[in-house]
């Protein structure tokens, strides 16, 4: 006989909702209706949000059968995981019926889009931009879709620290670079589920050397985050459409850039303009028509 398959945890939570004291109930229809918060942020943090002790959010998992809060958020962390073999087709959605239906669906994702970036704690990057400004050198590392924010963050950085900033593997094989970390060095890993091997062998490799580990990621549990010195999180599924959102990524690579480079005072403003002399004289850009 073929095993019956395991409810996820939200049924499983849903399902003890009415047998729970009241004050629990209200934790657990909380982490219901905010079940990516709930993988994503501290348990002292969802208590802030929700008006509660966090020992409260303790109780509910060991309510419904958990060990713990950390337990209970592996498996709701897990529920979200996609297939590994259909990482983006598991999230695609029929196509909406009715004259105005692929606008709607535009509306909703930038809605969705909109949501997500004042959900960013602002601290964390701060803190992050800190490391960068006191580093010696800076590594970016981002794969696949990836890519494009680290080479974002790269350029922005390179305006004003040209000599310090690289992006992992932009002159010949990763394994060159990584081995090229130091102590009192910075790296910077990108990326979302499902997460690749190659951004968990950069931030190995940055353990292992000593160096400052920022990632930028969408869980606190993925797995090139673990041991990070700061995760700096992004909302990547809770966007509509077949492919994880990169707004929250791009907004934090940014913000990161402004305030390395308002931490680096006038040398850093006098490296900017020296870079943007360069740039007039290479006629880089299109000359404005008076």
């Amino acid at each position: 006989m073929a095993e019956p398959a395991k409810s996820s945890p939200l049924s499983e939570l849903r399902i003890a909702l009415p047998s729970l004291p009241l004050r629990l109930q209200e934790v657990g229809r909380f982490v219901a209706a905010n079940d990516y918060d709930a993988t994503t942020r501290s348990m002292r943090d969802l208590a802030a949000e929700a008006g509660a002790d966090p020992a409260a959010f303790t109780r509910l998992a060991k309510a419904i059968g958990y060990s713990g809060w950390d337990e209970l958020r592996a498996a709701l962390t897990e529920a979200r995981r996609p297939s590994q073999t259909s990482p983006f087709s598991a999230r695609a959605k029929g196509r909406r019926h009715g004259p105005n239906a692929d606008v709607a669906l535009v509306i909703d994702k930038l809605a969705a889009e909109g949501a997500g970036l004042p959900r960013i704690p602002a601290q964390p990057i701060v803190a992050a931009a800190r490391a960068l400004h006191d580093a010696k050198r800076i590594w970016i590392a981002g794969y696949r879709s990836c890519r494009s924010v680290a080479e974002l963050l790269n350029y922005e950085l390179r305006l004003f620290r040209p000599e310090q900033v690289q992006l992992v593997g932009a002159s010949g094989p990763d394994d060159l670079d990584l081995g090229a970390f130091r102590p009192g060095e910075a790296v910077i890993v990108v990326g979302f589920l499902p997460y690749t091997n190659a951004s968990v062998r950069v931030a190995q490799a940055a353990h292992r050397a000593g160096a400052t580990l920022i990632a930028i990621a969408d869980s606190l549990s993925a797995p090139m985050a673990e041991g990070a010195d700061q995760v700096l999180l992004f909302e990547a599924a809770s966007s509509p459409g077949f492919f994880p959102s990169l707004t929250g990524a791009i907004a934090i690579a940014q913000s990161l850039a402004a305030v390395t480079f308002s931490l680096g005072g006038t040398a850093a403003k006098k490296r900017l303009e020296h870079t943007e002399a360069r740039l007039a004289a290479a006629s880089t850009y299109v000359s404005e028509k008076g």
